[in-house]
Order: C-alpha cells, then sequence, then structure tokens
C-alpha cells in the first residue's frame, strides 16, 4: 500500500508561486507520478506527469511554460513548481502514483493506482 501526501498549498495573488510537495511512504516510489486538479463543479484534470527516473516530463496546455515537475527519490518526494498563477489555477491539486517504469507517461485518471486527499491552491485576482 502506498501513502501520498500533498503539502504546500494555500492563498496566493495572481502572478504569484506556490511550490507543492508530494511525499510517499509505504512501497518504492520509483514509479511515474502525475498532479492533477479539481476545480468547484468541474472534473479532475490532468496538469503534470514525470516518469520514474524524472527522464520525461509532460504538461497539460494549460500549464506549459508556467509549471514544473520534479522528483527526488531519495527524499520520496514529487514537486510542482506553479509560477505566474493565475485565478483560473485555483483548484484541489491531487498528486497520483502510476505503477510503471517506462517513459510513457499517462494523463488518464483510471490509470493512477494511489492518490493523496489533495490540497487546496486559491488564487486572488
Amino acid at each position: 500500500q502506498v501513502q501520498l501526501v500533498e503539502s504546500g498549498g494555500g492563498l496566493v495573488q495572481a502572478g504569484g508561486s506556490l511550490r507543492l510537495s508530494c511525499a510517499a511512504s509505504g512501497r518504492p516510489f520509483n514509479y511515474a507520478m502525475g498532479w492533477f486538479r479539481q476545480a468547484p463543479g468541474k472534473e479532475r484534470d490532468f496538469v503534470a506527469a514525470i516518469s520514474w527516473n524524472g527522464g520525461t516530463t509532460y504538461y497539460a496546455d494549460s500549464v506549459k511554460g508556467r509549471f514544473t515537475i520534479s522528483r527526488d527519490n531519495a527524499k520520496n518526494t514529487v514537486y510542482l513548481q506553479m509560477n505566474s498563477l493565475k485565478p483560473e489555477d485555483t483548484a484541489v491539486y491531487y498528486c497520483a502514483l502510476d505503477q510503471v517504469m517506462g517513459p510513457n507517461l499517462s494523463t488518464r485518471l483510471p490509470e493512477y493506482d494511489y492518490w493523496g486527499q489533495g490540497t487546496q491552491v486559491t488564487v486572488s485576482s
């Protein structure tokens, strides 16, 4: 069993930055990881993903150039650096683990096996 715990959310003004962290425990961490977000009344959407060794990353078009996903396998942690935040980035952000070790990354929720509880990010205008 894997436990994922997100942290780093909060309230920030438009144009500001936040860094989210997702700490994993319970089993080896060397799998693909993703970040998703869910705004009120909307579906949970893909944000970014990173391969097991950090060699491959993929982003949603809406965050490309503003967000950066990274990982530190020695610390069992994946990060999401969010810059130039916009009010439309307001959502609960979730990290998730996909038990694959290849370079291919998925944007689909059902492909991910474990999920964190989420952290709220609110961007004021």
